[in-house]
């Protein structure tokens, strides 16, 4: 494990449900991979809120198969367990997390990663922002924003291929409970987001800027303080920059 002389930079990255925050977070760390060194490329993790996911009961996994059950409520998450996770972390320690199979609603047994506190941390999911203790953990805070109907498309093409699911299953789900807690829960969390990326991963300006100021860091790793971003806000995009 590398020495490590300041804290790992958490990075939050929130949004609506298939708003694709996973994705920009792919293609950030796959964009280090090209413009940075091997060794700097592999100092970056990610970690995603599913994994942490409240067990569910047989009852409740049959429910949610029918669209019946709230996936996105703040209560489905542990949020104490990924606080933890994130502290131990932060204070040099190696964390195991076990994989959540969305296909099963539920955890899969002896699967598992290990991983250790690299430089840079992204932490993916819809309330990454919802629960205070955690959201004061984080550096910078993005926010993926993207129109309600691409992300419904999405949701049910991904249901329907990778899930198998009934397609009027979907769409009530969607409607009694996805929407309902993006608008509650979720949405209301985007005013903490020091950077909103509008489309997503095929905002390149704003992913580019990202990308350069992760590669700042880990240059300025060994220095007592990194650089603080400067955030500039046009009609469109939210352009980072460092002071000169």
């Amino acid at each position: 494990m590398a020495s490590y002389l300041v804290k790992p930079f958490l990075i939050g990255v929130a949004g609506g449900p298939c708003s694709g925050k996973s994705t920009v977070c792919q293609k950030i760390v796959q964009d280090l991979h090209f413009c940075s060194t091997a060794d700097q490329a592999n100092r970056v993790a990610v970690i995603a809120l599913e994994n942490f996911y409240r067990p569910k009961s047989a009852e409740q996994r049959l429910l949610a198969t029918r669209g019946d059950w709230n996936l996105d409520h703040p209560v489905a998450f542990d949020d104490e367990l990924l606080f933890k996770t994130l502290q131990d972390l932060l204070n040099g320690k190696t964390v195991r997390i076990n994989h959540y199979d969305a296909r099963t609603y539920s955890h899969i047994e002896g699967e598992y990663e290990n991983i250790e506190p690299v430089d840079v941390i992204f932490v993916e999911g819809i309330l990454v922002f919802y629960f205070p203790q955690i959201r004061e953990l984080f550096n910078m805070k993005l926010f993926v924003d993207t129109d309600a109907d691409t992300r419904l498309a999405r949701r049910v093409l991904r249901d329907m291929k990778l899930h198998g699911r009934n397609l009027e299953h979907i769409l009530n789900g969607y409607k009694n409970h996805v929407k309902p807690a993006f608008e509650d829960f979720c949405l209301p969390t985007k005013k903490y987001a020091d950077v909103i990326i509008p489309r997503g991963a095929d905002n390149y300006v704003a992913v580019d800027l990202i990308v350069q100021h992760i590669k700042d860091f880990l240059k300025l790793k060994t220095s007592e303080k990194p650089q603080q971003l400067q955030i500039q806000k046009t009609n469109d995009h939210v352009f980072l920059s460092r002071p000169h």
